[in-house]
């Protein structure tokens, strides 16, 4: 019981907290409103021509097997950090993991995804 009362406070001062983060922000925030203010700030250079540009798929690509072979060493780091204690059987399981993302690696450079011109 004396768990869950803790548990309690730490969740109602964890609000009371954001909301006076929030309620600070209001507090501090500039009142007087002009056009240089609400400008954007660019080095000191005056922007020009529209934010929007559009990217290639390219750097998608590329970026979505980025992500995909940095959360695979996320999920190999602690199998290497235990391959001692682990039994025969989780060492297949890593191969058979590994062997799919080479499949999906392969099937990538098969796609030409990694090629940049």
């Amino acid at each position: 019981m004396k768990e869950f009362v803790c548990l309690a406070v730490f969740i109602i001062l964890s609000a009371i907290f954001a909301i006076a983060m929030v309620v600070a922000g209001f507090i501090c925030q500039y009142k007087n409103r002009c056009s240089v203010k609400e400008t954007t700030y660019e080095c000191g250079v005056i922007s020009t021509g529209d934010a929007r540009i559009r990217f290639d798929v390219k750097y998608f690509n590329y970026a979505v097997l980025f992500l995909i072979f940095d959360i695979e060493t996320i999920f190999l780091y602690p199998f290497a950090v235990f391959v001692n204690r682990l039994g025969l059987f989780a060492i297949i399981e890593a191969f058979i993991f590994v062997a799919l993302l080479l499949f999906g690696l392969i099937f990538a450079i098969n796609k030409k995804m990694l090629r940049w011109v």
